[in-house]
């Protein structure tokens, strides 16, 4: 089979499509063959290895694993020994740690969810990850009818879903993205869009009763600032320095929580069959629309991630073996 691999940290320049034999799949696994993988802000953080932190788990001078890619959707092609309730033929998606950018993945079953008919693989492909960590953050932030919700980094893979499932539980969303993605994010449900280059949300008037932070940039004393004396602050970024990434961020939200009001929560998102079913089900019958921003060949990887290094996706981007 055909896979993107990297054997070193690095830029896209260091990705080749590689020529690796087909997994088999253990007890407990499935073999799939993959349609579509999308591509998320953990893999370029892992093809980077940043924040250098996180080597002491992926690798410490060189990949553990060598094929990148979290989110994929297939068909089961065969079954290891102890599965039950998947066989070939099924349609699945979902997430893995690495390994999904290839042509077939070995998959513990437990981890799956079907794919409903409805839902193409393209969009099934872009919920593991990026749809599930939405979902989480908006249940953390008590996300709810007539609630204010603020969703800074609106227009990115997770943004764009956190703003349609906020919109789905009947809050009222504001959005902080770019001018160029303004559109977008307000297409998708936001009542009013923010550009971060003109305006500050965190100098103006308006108090939240939730902020779902994707995007970091601003002090937790000024995110602080913008809530209701019973709101909610949830950080779910990647961001921060190349050696210790979010970690900072973290720690503040640990050390400052206890002491004060509004709530301070950092989201640690966890993979989810249970979840999976969830989206997927809302997407199949029209309460959530993934934003892909384009599909692509999965050979040309390389060539979208470099285009990625230089600017950020507007929802998500999809690969297709």
């Amino acid at each position: 089979m055909r896979a993107i691999t990297y054997q070193e940290y690095g830029t896209a320049d260091v990705l080749s499509w590689t020529e690796l034999d087909r997994p088999e799949p253990r007890a407990g696994e499935v073999l799939v063959r993959v349609h579509a993988a999308s591509i998320n802000q953990a893999d370029l953080f892992t093809l980077h290895g940043v924040p250098r932190v996180a080597r002491l788990a992926f690798g410490l001078r060189r990949p553990r694993s060598t094929v990148l890619g979290r989110a994929f959707a297939g068909t089961v092609t065969a079954v290891g020994e102890r599965v039950g309730d998947l066989r070939a033929g099924d349609d699945v998606f979902g997430e893995l740690a690495a390994g999904c950018f290839a042509e077939y993945v070995a998959a513990p079953a437990a981890g799956l969810a079907r794919k409903p008919g409805a839902v193409t693989f393209e969009q099934a492909a872009t919920l593991p990850v990026a749809a599930t960590t939405a979902l989480q953050a908006v249940r953390l932030a008590g996300a709810g009818p007539g609630r204010t919700l603020l969703v800074n980094g609106a227009s990115g893979g997770v943004g764009t879903f956190t703003v349609q499932l906020a919109r789905v539980l009947g809050a009222r969303v504001t959005g902080v993205c770019s001018a160029r993605n303004a559109d977008l994010v307000r297409s998708i449900g936001a009542e009013r869009v923010v550009d971060y280059a003109r305006e500050d949300v965190t100098r103006g008037p308006d108090r939240f009763d939730a902020v779902i932070d994707l995007a970091g940039g601003h002090p937790l004393s000024a995110m602080r600032r913008i809530l209701t004396p019973e709101g909610v602050y949830v950080a779910s970024t990647g961001n921060g320095g190349p050696v210790l990434g979010p970690m900072p961020r973290v720690l503040a939200v640990l050390a400052t929580a206890p002491f004060v009001r509004p709530r301070l929560r950092n989201l640690v998102a966890k993979a989810s069959a249970a979840d999976l079913a969830e989206v997927a089900e809302l997407v199949a019958r029209g309460a959530v629309t993934p934003a892909i921003e384009a599909t692509h060949p999965l050979s040309t990887a390389a060539d979208v991630i470099r285009r990625l290094e230089q600017d950020h996706a507007r929802g998500k981007i999809v690969l297709s073996p």
